[in-house]
């Protein structure tokens, strides 16, 4: 096991924020080989910074690793932090995109964050950095557009 490693297989407590929150990294078991990782968290919370009331949101974490990859409870732990932190939508999806595109360095990465609606209004925030390579399929998110009740 990776001895940098401070949160698999241990017991930790739940981050207070996103910002003591720690991303953690693993060495990407296939470095020679251009492939995408996908993470999907369909019941993300935060706090609106305004009204305090909760926000709540479906991400679609897509991403092609270079020399390292993002271990999964590092980032469950890194989604859940913001449970109790405020912060505009816009802020929430950006902040997570570049804390990980930091944390790893891929070649690409791109972070859909679909928002239920706050006033009527469902937010979809998306943002990617990197190339994609060529020989990497990207599918479509798979979160369909809000309809209401229909």
């Amino acid at each position: 096991m990776n001895k940098k490693l401070t949160q698999l297989g241990r017991q930790v407590k739940q981050p207070s924020s996103p910002d003591k929150a720690v991303l953690e990294a693993v060495a990407n078991p296939h470095p020679d080989t251009d492939y995408l990782v996908r993470f999907t968290a369909p019941e993300f919370t935060s706090l609106c910074p305004i009204t305090g009331q909760p926000d709540f949101a479906h991400f679609v974490i897509d991403y092609v690793p270079g020399a390292k990859i993002v271990e999964s409870k590092s980032l469950k732990l890194f989604l859940t932090s913001f449970r109790n932190a405020s912060g505009f939508h816009e802020d929430c999806s950006l902040t997570i995109g570049k804390r990980i595109a930091a944390a790893i360095k891929p070649k690409f990465i791109r972070v859909a964050g679909f928002w239920y609606p706050r006033g009527g209004i469902p937010i979809d925030i998306f943002w990617q950095s990197g190339k994609l390579p060529s020989n990497v399929w990207l599918p479509d998110p798979g979160v369909q557009n809000y309809r209401g009740r229909g």
